[in-house]
């Protein structure tokens, strides 16, 4: 065990977005996403900027690579844009998209970085929200193509594939309330939306698995739910918005069942499943990603309220510039409360873990509140461990500071400084005390999660 409690074999890596780094929205045959449209309309950003440029690393991998071997990550999840590859979702591979991430893909190889693969982190091609994207059951249909053609490109290259990330988020602030694209208020009826996203899921993982044995997973937000008092009905509440936020997620991968009680809220109506679809949502993962930022404390909703639960603050805790709780304890909590709910939980991996903190005017400069919050989550894994669940690698939230989504430019989360003027990179202090702990738990760069006994026997990838 080392001075965290991580278990040998432990990798540690960074996460990014393509939407959130990648810029060049419109060079090489890239398609508009919807992040691109929804971005258009200014009031949607909170600095009226879009992703257009974001951290320009279309163009500056090779730079950004470079940093990442200097941090000794042994790890690298990334997204590949749909639009890049298929301007409008359906059709032949964009031949110059596909030429984009084999670069890339052999860049991160080339410095013995393992690359970690996610398939949709929310881009849609536009398009296709035209078409109904992903209230329309035919995107299933489309993504398990666009599936098909990195598996065929890239399959020799990837070290693991992550189908989805955060349906949750991605269907309530996106789908349900409107607060990031492609800008529905669906509310209950968003659930049409998760249905599709999590059946995408389990098709792209079998198309996977038709030809190669790389590892595959989903990456799923999950946080620690409890009352905001010791009512009765604060706990049935917090109960109802766990089935919501955790349940609705995990219970159909992992038990091929949604939570009962989700139909108490209103638009959420289980008429949508089709015959078949639950087994295949529950098709066996290799492993179960976790992104974790903070719990949640949840009381009754005020009048006129959607749902009839909202949520509540914590008192005398501190907060990031999110003014999100840091509570590194909540993370120890979910992965215990996930093993137990689910005793077949396979293999996890801390697929995004971080915090906001500026360094500016006022800010940190000696950053020591990020160091502190990575310093205490890493921790926090180890306690997770020593109580039997099985964690076996962190990914950081994020490598620089990004075109972090509605928010801008205006929430930094990354271990590098990147400036939007001139677009350098700079490391933070947590940069370095992370590439030290990275070096005194240094683990072979090969170690990659067990494929299950369903998956083909083709020898997996290996990366020198």
């Amino acid at each position: 065990m080392s001075e965290f409690g991580l278990p040998e074999g432990f990798i540690f890596g960074t996460s990014t977005a393509a939407a959130q780094i990648e810029g060049a929205v419109n060079v090489g045959g890239r398609g508009p996403s919807i992040w691109d449209e929804y971005a258009s309309t200014h009031k949607n950003i909170l600095d009226a900027s879009s992703p257009a440029i974001a951290c320009d690393h279309y163009n500056r991998f090779e730079e950004d690579f470079d940093l990442l071997r200097d941090l000794g990550g042994q790890a690298y999840r990334l997204s590949i844009a749909w639009p890049r590859i298929q301007p409008t979702g359906h059709g032949p591979a964009n031949p110059e998209g596909v030429a984009f991430y084999h670069r890339l893909l052999d860049a991160l190889i080339e410095r013995g970085i393992q690359p970690w693969v996610t398939i949709y982190h929310w881009d849609l091609p536009l398009a296709m929200q035209d078409a109904g994207g992903w209230q329309n059951r035919d995107t299933i249909d489309a993504f398990v193509e666009y599936t098909r053609i990195l598996r065929d490109e890239y399959g020799s290259k990837v070290a693991a594939w992550m189908t989805v990330n955060e349906p949750v988020v991605h269907t309530g602030v996106g789908h349900a309330v409107g607060h990031a694209a492609p800008g529905l208020m669906l509310l209950g009826s968003a659930f049409t939306v998760a249905h599709h996203l999590l059946l995408a899921h389990g098709r792209a993982t079998r198309v996977l698995r038709e030809t190669l044995s790389t590892p595959v997973g989903i990456v799923n937000n999950h946080s620690p739910v409890e009352p905001a008092g010791d009512s009765e009905k604060e706990a049935r509440l917090a109960a109802l918005y766990n089935s919501y936020h955790n349940g609705q997620f995990a219970a159909p991968l992992l038990t091929g069942a949604y939570p009962a009680e989700l139909e108490e809220l209103e638009g959420i109506h289980f008429d949508v499943i089709q015959d078949g679809d639950m087994d295949i949502i529950s098709t066996p993962l290799d492993f179960y990603g976790i992104n974790y930022y903070f719990p949640t404390k949840v009381g009754a909703a005020p009048p006129f309220y959607p749902v009839p639960f909202a949520p509540r603050e914590y008192d005398g805790v501190p907060v990031t510039d999110f003014n999100w709780p840091v509570m590194p304890g909540g993370l120890t909590e979910i992965l215990k409360q996930l093993k137990a709910a689910y005793p077949n939980l396979p293999p996890v991996y801390i697929t995004e873990n971080g915090c906001a903190y500026d360094d500016g005017p006022g800010g940190d400069t000696q950053d020591t509140r990020r160091i502190k919050f990575l310093e205490q989550h890493l921790s926090a894994i180890g306690d997770a461990v020593a109580g039997g669940v099985d964690v076996r690698g962190y990914f950081h939230w994020t490598l620089m500071d990004n075109w972090e989504w509605q928010e801008g430019y205006t929430k930094k989360f990354g271990l590098i400084r990147m400036e939007p003027s001139t677009l350098d990179r700079v490391p933070r202090a947590s940069f370095h005390r992370f590439a030290d702990i990275i070096a005194a738990h240094r683990a072979p760069a090969t170690n990659v999660p067990p494929v299950i006994d369903q998956a083909p026997s083709r020898a997996r990838v290996e990366i020198p």
